[in-house]
């Protein structure tokens, strides 16, 4: 029974590291911060949800493997929060989202985005006149 929970453990723990080196690997490869950071917040949650859960079966029915959920419900209820907070920040700062694919051109529609985005600048000018 032993060898079972340790081929299950490691089998999880190798797949949580190849979804974070994957992840790691779309960081790099990604063309603007919106799609990195989407990389970065799936890869990451669900990469370290893997090597948890492998730590868990590692670690038996104890304290640490309580410790351990605790630790994997602050990654799945926080990354994508953090995530979400990251993306509202950069486009509040200013930055767009990458909308062409290389060989195709922006539509007109997309090639000059409202500000505060879709029909929120009409109203901003309805309420300021």
């Amino acid at each position: 029974m032993t060898m079972v929970i340790d081929l299950m453990s490691w089998a999880l723990l190798l797949a949580g590291g190849f979804f974070m080196v994957v992840g790691a690997i779309g960081i790099n490869r990604m063309p603007d911060v919106f799609t990195r950071m989407h990389a970065a917040s799936v890869s990451d949650t669900l990469g370290a949800g893997l090597l948890l859960a492998g730590m868990m079966l590692q670690a038996g029915f104890s304290l640490v493997t309580v410790k351990l959920i605790v630790i994997l419900m602050l990654f799945v209820f926080q990354n994508p929060l953090a995530t979400h907070a990251l993306t509202q920040a950069a486009l509040h700062a200013g930055l767009k989202p990458l909308l062409a694919r290389p060989g195709r051109p922006l539509a007109e529609s997309e090639a000059e985005p409202e500000p505060m985005g879709p029909g929120l600048a009409a109203n901003h000018r309805e309420a300021g006149s």
